[in-house]
């Protein structure tokens, strides 16, 4: 059998899996025309025991200490109901129940009986707040903590600076935030308050911040998503408790920026468990509450309590009821546990309370892909083996199939280098930042067009003029051979790493927002990508790029203009929402250099340096610019792709601000459970019509596929180049060739493997360690070059400290400082220069370098 009968037999094996896999899909519809199918997220309720005390408490304390579910504190009416004549008794009781247990177990006494304050969990227990009894409310906060096999345990914490009850908070970062509530049992007025304690350094005692601009309040709900703290609803007294005024105002609070006023509640939510119950990345849900409808009314004339979830979405602004929930309970309390969310006890009616206590479990809904998008994706996969069928007939030598015989149009490497340098990652990131954010980051991608005259006039005759197939061969002709192997291995390194995370991210992106199987898409894009890559080479990664880049492109223009035309108002309404909300937000006038500020210097200078890495460093993006017949056509393509990559950024920043715009308009159909980097795949399995959402599914997988061959091909040609041929192996010819194949096939198996591995095993932070180590070195490798290129008094042994120094840098610079990370790239380009130029007057070299630096290289 022939090699290319091989690859036939290959691709139809191939084939048959695909269709396999499409039927899988089909089968998974549920009979729509389509074969998808959209399920809103929903919270599953469940009973667990109920508390020992019958009546049941309001206003009790909730949390977990030592695995256990610990509820304590309250009130209740023991003998007669309020109209009755019945008094109201306070409690210390504490009740423990033990993970899979059938009952709850009485378990000490809290310190002395408490009710209506705050518990929020914290580490390995969780802290109690304030809170009163009939006489006084308390300033009192507590650690309460389990030690294993030992009973509760409450050890004090600075006091509030006032008695709160009834208050308000939420856990951001290390911080607790606690805001409102009253200070006696009789107050006529709200407090007003914000305080803020440091859980890393208690010893400084609580905060006292500005005040809501909205008022006091008290029985309101808070929550926290990153770095803010949110408040919403609530009531306070008109003049008296028997009057009340029922919030519906909502507010962030942001250290550093302070208070904000957000969309208002689509009705007033009181007495509602005060901790909003966080959904995901983005989303708060209230549960339940008391709107006020029935205020001073009693049973059995009183209807019971809304039941309604409300969920806000952090990022659009906006509300949306998302179901009910299966009980009425007001004055009650929240806590996670054992993956999910606890509501103990509470008040059902008023002056009634209930012994419930249920669970709530998050359970997110996929759509279906549909046989339709199925085939779509199939054909584009079909298209890309072919490609490397066609281009294995041509490849000869090694030179073939590393550099393509310098066969490659100018038009068609810059299409390449653009599909290398934008995996799927970037596919999906850039929308998904734009769309949480603004515009801002917009000027990273400019700083390319700056670079270019950079890259064609200085270094881009020394690849071609050289006539190097690894990049690295210039770093031995530089300086010396070990400099040159530290540069491919660090390079190899990488890129092994990276290859299984371009693999893995999208993959697990599409997973969590439709039926295709996390392993299914890590086999689609691994696989064939290997196969078409061993077969073809580079001219097959070349035009692979070139096809999949009119793929990705096509897909993200089409995607926009469906966007824009499902939004109200269409284009007008697309801009008048944008603008509204400063979507287009361009510039930070800040000298700030911290993560925090994105301002604009930093990004802009910041991506100068970041980009001069992978255009003058980076093997995957070199070894394209000598596929070309001339370096004249090599200056082309590099002029192509930066001007390609200007609108490209555009188009990806608009499809960001587009989907802000649909889903401020349609917030219903937000899922809560997804991650704000999924937003894009969100919407194009759920909203995009059947065979267009395949197209766009396949520009995911084209952008991950142009990013993972063109590594392929070049850690294979560094290793072939750089170790195997230096080090005294001989490639050349057809056993060269097939050494080559055989590398590239086992470099491909490996990535994949690696990938099936970290999604069934769940070690993305052990591997995200590894490429953030290797990481390290990607700014050392552009300096070296620098080093070399601009300086004549560089030597190797300077050279070799600067890119140590470099990575020990900047090691040092992301752990101990707030450095914006766009600056890390200038700062290890810089630190090995200037290391390295110091270090190499401390240890000179003789070694010849006519035509390797800039001043001496031959026009």
């Amino acid at each position: 059998m022939t090699l290319h009968k091989k690859h036939f037999a290959l691709f139809a094996g191939l084939l048959a899996f695909l269709f396999a896999a499409t039927m899988r899909g089909q089968a998974a519809g549920d009979g729509a025309a389509d074969g998808r199918a959209v399920t809103h997220t929903v919270l599953d309720w469940e009973q667990l025991p109920a508390l020992p005390d019958k009546e049941g408490f309001a206003g009790g304390f909730s949390g977990v200490a030592g695995r256990a579910l610990v509820a304590a504190g309250g009130a209740n009416f023991p003998d007669k109901r309020p109209w009755e004549g019945g008094t109201k008794t306070w409690y210390d009781k504490v009740f423990v129940l033990e993970p899979g247990a059938a009952e709850w177990r009485e378990e000490g006494r809290l310190p002395r009986a408490n009710g209506y304050g705050l518990s929020l969990p914290w580490r390995d227990g969780f802290v109690m707040i304030g809170g009163g009894d009939a006489r006084q409310n308390f300033k009192t906060v507590l650690h309460v903590t389990r030690p294993a096999g030992g009973p509760v345990k409450f050890a004090p914490l600075p006091d509030l600076p006032k008695s709160l009850a009834m208050p308000a908070g939420a856990v951001v970062k290390n911080y607790i935030y606690v805001a409102g509530g009253l200070e006696t049992p009789a107050s006529n007025e709200a407090a007003n308050v914000l305080y803020r304690l440091n859980m890393n350094n208690t010893g400084t005692g609580w905060e006292t911040l500005a005040p809501c601009p909205g008022g006091g309040r008290f029985l309101a709900q808070a929550g926290a998503v990153g770095d803010t703290f949110y408040l919403f609803g609530g009531v306070r007294p008109d003049g008296t408790q028997a009057k009340r005024v029922w919030l519906t105002d909502a507010w962030s609070y942001h250290h550093d920026h302070g208070w904000k006023q957000l969309a208002d509640l689509p009705h007033s939510v009181a007495a509602a468990p005060p901790q909003a119950i966080p959904v995901g990345q983005t989303h708060l849900l209230l549960v339940g509450g008391d709107d006020g409808s029935q205020w001073g009314v009693t049973a059995p004339n009183h209807k019971g309590f809304p039941r309604t979830i409300l969920a806000y979405h952090t990022i659009t602004d906006t509300w949306v009821a998302m179901g009910e929930v299966p009980f009425s309970l007001v004055t009650t309390s929240m806590t996670p546990w054992e993956g999910g969310f606890v509501i103990t006890s509470g008040e059902r009616e008023p002056g009634i309370r209930s012994p419930a206590v249920w669970k709530a479990t998050i359970a997110g809904r996929k759509a279906t892909f549909g046989w339709i998008n199925y085939a779509t994706v199939i054909a584009y996969l079909a298209g890309m083996v072919l490609i490397g069928w066609w281009c294995s007939r041509r490849n000869k030598s090694t030179d073939d199939y590393f550099r393509a015989g310098g066969r490659i149009p100018w038009w068609a490497a810059g299409m390449a280098i653009y599909a290398t340098m934008l995996s799927s990652m970037t596919f999906m990131a850039i929308p998904a930042k734009s769309y949480a954010t603004d515009w801002t980051f917009l000027w990273a991608n400019v700083s390319i067009l700056l670079i270019a005259p950079i890259l064609i006039g200085v270094y881009l005759p020394f690849y071609r003029r050289l006539n190097v197939t690894s990049a690295y061969e210039y770093l031995e002709k530089r300086f010396n051979l070990p400099v040159r192997l530290y540069g491919s291995a660090a390079f190899i390194l990488f890129q092994l790493g990276r290859q299984a995370v371009v693999l893995l991210l999208p993959a697990l992106a599409l997973s969590a927002v439709c039926d295709l199987n996390v392993s299914t898409c890590i086999i689609l894009m691994g696989v064939l990508c290997v196969v078409y890559t061993v077969m073809g080479g580079m001219e097959a990664v070349i035009w692979t790029d070139v096809v999949q880049t009119v793929v990705l492109l096509g897909a993200a223009l089409i995607t926009l203009v469906l966007i824009i035309g499902g939004t109200d108002g269409g284009v007008a309404g697309f801009f008048k929402t944008a603008a509204d909300n400063n979507k287009f937000h361009m510039f930070n006038w800040t000298l700030s250099p911290s993560v925090t500020a994105n301002a604009f210097w930093v990004i802009f200078i910041g991506n100068i340096f970041a980009n001069l890495v992978p255009y003058t460093s980076d093997q995957a993006v070199v070894q394209r610019y000598m596929t070309t017949q001339s370096e004249k056509k090599a200056a082309r393509s590099i002029w192509f792709n930066a001007i390609l990559a200007l609108p490209s950024s555009i188009l990806f920043f608009a499809i960001g601000t587009a989907l802000f715009v649909y889903y401020k308009n349609n917030p219903a159909q937000l899922d809560p459970t997804q991650a704000t980097d999924s937003i894009f795949p969100v919407y194009i399995v759920q909203s995009l019509p059947v065979g267009i959402a395949g197209l766009v599914i396949a520009g995911v997988f084209a952008a991950a596929q142009s990013t993972v061959s063109g590594s392929l091909n070049s850690v294979v040609t560094a290793g072939m180049t750089d170790f195997y041929t230096r080090l005294g192996g001989k490639a050349t010819g057809a056993a060269g060739l097939r050494l080559a194949r055989v590398l590239t096939a086992i470099v491909g198996v490996f990535a994949t493997v690696t990938a099936l591995v970290l999604a069934e095993l769940n070690l993305t932070s052990l591997w995200d360690a590894y490429n953030s180590i290797l990481g390290l070195t990607a700014s050392g490798l552009a300096g070296l070059f620098a080093l070399g290129i601009f300086s004549k008094r560089a030597s190797g042994t300077g050279a070799a400290i600067g890119v140590v120094c470099s990575a020990l840098v900047l090691f040092l610079v992301q752990r101990l400082t707030n450095l914006h990370f766009f600056l890390y790239a200038a700062t290890g380009i810089l630190t090995c220069v200037i290391v390295g130029y110091l270090a190499s007057l401390i240890f000179p070299s003789n070694k010849p370098i006519d035509g390797l630096t800039f001043k001496t290289l031959k026009k």
